[in-house]
């Protein structure tokens, strides 16, 4: 087996207006594709200069639950403090406050489920 990226990365959300309005308004990615039938949803966002990376928000799959116990994307910004002004004027709320490692900047922010999303800026 010869695994040779990513396909995407999914979060499990309980309401779709109410993430939309956060992936949306407060991280402000743009939906790609937008599936909704019944109580089943799937928007994809798709990230980067070529568009390679997909961050997926989903709701009414079985086996999909939200919360902080699950994956956390980390979304590479150009300017991390930029950034971190947006978050806070967006009153986001922080699991992790701005932190600087000696390769990176970092912060840890949570969607309206409990998600953690990480905010990045690699040095």
């Amino acid at each position: 087996m010869n695994i040779t990226e990513i396909a995407f990365v999914s979060y499990a959300v309980t309401d779709v207006k109410r993430a939309r309005e956060f992936y949306e308004g407060v991280l402000e990615l743009k939906p790609a594709s937008v599936f909704e039938q019944g109580s089943m949803a799937f928007i994809e966002y798709w990230i980067g200069k070529g568009n390679e990376h997909c961050l997926v928000i989903g709701a009414g799959a079985e086996n999909m639950k939200p919360g902080l116990t699950g994956a956390t994307a980390a979304l590479e910004v150009e300017d991390f403090k930029k950034a971190i002004e947006h978050m806070k004027s967006k009153n986001a709320p922080f699991l992790m406050e701005p932190y600087e490692t000696s390769v990176c900047h970092m912060a840890i922010v949570k969607d309206p489920d409990g998600n953690q999303i990480m905010i990045h800026q690699r040095k």
